[in-house]
């Protein structure tokens, strides 16, 4: 028995490859190929665009994916969502569905889109948006591009902004948020009421959430003496409380073990070592599993 599993290709494929490396699946792709290879005999990967992994899982043509919450919204898929894994492109926020306007367009909220025209790939979402608040407006579907279709083609378009340099380089302006979206991984019903599938998926999305719970985040260990070890563990952050040991054979020195976000070592390794801390090693990690 397979899981067959969908991929996003495209911008979110490297990203996607290198969260599945960390959680020990290695993903090789030649060429052109919409069929990754993989070193787990028990699941088959195909790639294909985001937008369309959704419907496909309800389908049941993937027994589960990878897409973003804004394209199962879209397809209006019924799936069943097994977790939210917040990684992107560029940072490991998510991204946002809005609606924008050229900078100096009369248009300021929502309600001054009545009769005007839109440009997006999400059409169903734009048009349950206008509803919810009234407003009845041509919501046109976009092939790409859809930045530089304002204010010549349309009054304004829906689109994603992941950090909003896009739409600030086609001097557009944001009036408002449909939606905030990150990458779910997501099962067909069917499939996820199968037991074998079922714990492969859950076997999947305990590593590949390790593996985010990770990022940003290192080891730290190091030597202290006895009598210095409570001044040390004021300053020493943890996830929960460090480890510390005995040092063999070394006269009432411990070792201490930690795992902190990464962006706070710069500041706390000459804190430790003032603290009396020696043989400090800093350590990457790939995986934390709660």
């Amino acid at each position: 028995m397979k899981l067959r599993l969908g991929l996003p290709k495209g911008s979110l494929q490297e990203a996607t490859f290198q969260l599945f490396k960390r959680a020990g699946y290695n993903l090789t792709v030649s060429g052109r190929s919409y069929h990754p290879a993989i070193d787990d005999p028990e699941i088959e990967v195909i790639l294909m665009r985001a937008q369309e992994i959704p419907r496909y899982v309800a389908e049941g043509v993937l027994d589960a994916g990878l897409s973003g919450y804004d394209w199962i919204q879209e397809n209006e898929a019924q799936v069943v969502e097994i977790a939210e894994l917040i990684y992107a492109k560029q940072s490991n926020r998510p991204v946002r569905l809005v609606l924008a306007v050229a900078q100096d367009s009369a248009i300021q909220e929502v309600t001054d889109l009545q009769g005007k025209r839109i440009a997006t790939e999400f059409v169903r979402l734009t048009q349950r948006y206008l509803a919810a608040h009234g407003v009845t407006a041509n919501v046109e579907f976009s092939w790409g591009a859809t930045e530089v279709k304002v204010p010549e083609v349309v009054d304004a378009i829906v689109d994603l902004t992941e950090t909003g340099s896009s739409l600030k380089a086609n001097n557009l302006r944001v009036i408002a948020t449909i939606l905030e979206s990150t990458p779910r991984l997501h099962a067909n019903q069917q499939a996820w009421a199968d037991p074998w599938k079922r714990a492969k998926l859950e076997k999947l999305t305990l590593l590949l959430k390790g593996a985010l719970a990770a990022y940003a985040k290192v080891g730290l260990k190091m030597n202290v003496p006895g009598d210095r070890l409570q001044d040390l563990l004021k300053i020493l952050p943890a996830m929960k409380h460090p480890t510390v040991s005995p040092l063999y054979n070394n006269g009432g020195w411990v070792a201490v073990e930690v795992v902190i976000d990464e962006h706070l070592v710069r500041e706390l390794i000459p804190a430790l070592k003032e603290a009396g801390a020696q043989d400090i090693i800093e350590y990457p990690l790939n995986k934390v599993i709660p």
